[in-house]
């Protein structure tokens, strides 16, 4: 069922300024440990409360056009809930949004209610499939970065599935994207049985992550270039909850944290010390590319969890969230987890905008219009008067992005010792 839902060698060597680097600081265990308050983020809270909704109808749009008869029936779907993450029915859920999905009785069974995609769910859906196909080669160079990252530089496809959505991954990836590019992917059997997707070629050009990309230009120029020869180390961009940057504990804390050399995820790092502070640098820079790679800079904290071996990443590595706060959010709503990266939104919004997040905006837009018109006769008004009618996008509060304290890091912890235990995956 979650493959019909949710339907990533060459070795590679460590930099010589990184080797330089790590020769000095290799055995750094220095860093103070500080425990911090979590902080609520009701901007963030709100965008991942509403994009929950938006995947979902574009999960169940691709379910419906995957459907030989072109619907789904309710009982089809019945137990589809938790899949989608939804804590409503799903068949009350399609109901809510007439504008997507058209309800009609079944042929043979009156009492069996059907749904089959609007017009208007068909008109967007052809300009999902057309920005598919116009930036392909982006998708391919992020599948590429996402495998290039893990040990074996594989992963088993059931994997991948939930991620599609996230990464941006058109629907039946392994079948239409992945035989296009023979030199780039091969779909293989690891020695379970399982299907994985192993990349082929290490593009020299890809294993560049987004922080390294982020100081290339500008005035952060001179500041590559300097780590380029060795001379400097590169740092996360920062934007702490309200009331922590003016923390000396927490800027000494976080100066010392910078100042440890940056390990690129691409890089082998079976050499550094598991137990370092070096090691959890280079954990935080795998988070923070992985979430830099995702179109809407977040995910689910148990779609990370599935990688986990193959990225390096330590068993209970949603710590590093909680112990990092400038750089990641963790969000406990829609009764799940999810991870988000700070630096990815401003004030309530998107910074970087990818044209599938767009569409996807247009699509939220005609959820909402037919949430509103819904009781006022929306089968009467045309795809092209659905989209010039769509309210505008909610973004939630465009307020300071520091709202409410925490009760407490006890608290908190408490929640996050939950969450981190063996047989606690919700998702």
């Amino acid at each position: 069922m979650n493959t019909f839902l949710f339907s990533l060698l060459k070795p590679h060597t460590t930099s010589e300024p990184t080797k330089l680097l790590l020769h000095h600081h290799h055995q750094w265990r220095g860093i103070a440990k500080v425990r911090l308050k979590w902080v609520k983020n009701r901007s963030l809270d709100h965008i991942i409360d509403t994009e929950t909704d938006l995947k979902a109808a574009c999960l169940l749009k691709d379910a419906i056009k995957r459907s030989p008869t072109g619907f789904l029936t309710a009982k089809s779907f019945a137990d589809w809930q938790k899949l989608l993450g939804l804590t409503v029915p799903v068949l009350r859920f399609m109901r809510r949004y007439p504008t997507l999905f058209q309800e009609f009785p079944h042929a043979r069974y009156a009492s069996l209610p059907c749904f089959k995609l609007t017009d208007t769910a068909l008109l967007l859906d052809s300009q999902e499939q057309s920005i598919h196909q116009t930036h392909e080669s982006d998708t391919v160079e992020r599948l590429c970065r996402v495998l290039m990252m893990t040990k074996s530089k594989t992963i088993p496809l059931q994997s991948l599935y939930p991620l599609k959505w996230d990464l941006g991954l058109p629907d039946g990836f392994e079948k239409v994207l992945v035989p296009k590019y023979p030199d780039c992917f091969r779909i293989i059997k690891a020695s379970n049985g399982i299907g994985c997707l192993k990349v082929i070629q290490w593009p020299k050009e890809y294993a560049v992550s987004e922080l390294q990309r982020s100081k290339e230009g500008g005035d952060l120029g001179d500041e590559y270039r300097q780590f380029k020869r060795g001379q400097t180390v590169l740092a996360f961009p920062m934007n702490f909850p309200k009331g922590y940057g003016g923390q000396k504990k927490v800027r000494v804390w976080m100066e010392e944290f910078q100042k440890l050399p940056y390990i690129s995820p691409y890089e082998d790092s079976r050499h550094i010390d598991p137990n370092s502070d070096l090691m959890e640098k280079r954990v935080v820079g795998v988070l923070h590319e992985l979430l830099s790679l995702t179109l809407h800079k977040k995910t689910k904290r148990n779609y990370l969890r599935s990688l986990r071996e193959e990225l390096n990443l330590p068993h209970k590595f949603t710590r590093i969230f909680t112990r990092y706060p400038g750089i990641f959010y963790l969000s406990l709503k829609c009764k799940t987890t999810t991870v988000a990266l700070r630096e990815g939104y401003q004030r309530g919004k998107l910074v970087n905008w990818h044209p599938l997040t767009r569409v996807r905006e247009k699509f939220y837009h005609v959820m909402r219009t037919g949430l509103l018109y819904r009781s006022k006769g929306v089968h009467l008004l045309s795809p092209q008067e659905i989209l010039l009618n769509s309210v505008e996008s909610e973004s939630g509060p465009e307020e300071s992005e520091e709202d409410e304290v925490g009760t407490g890091d006890e608290c908190y912890e408490d929640e996050m010792s939950n969450l981190d235990s063996e047989g606690s995956d919700e998702d």
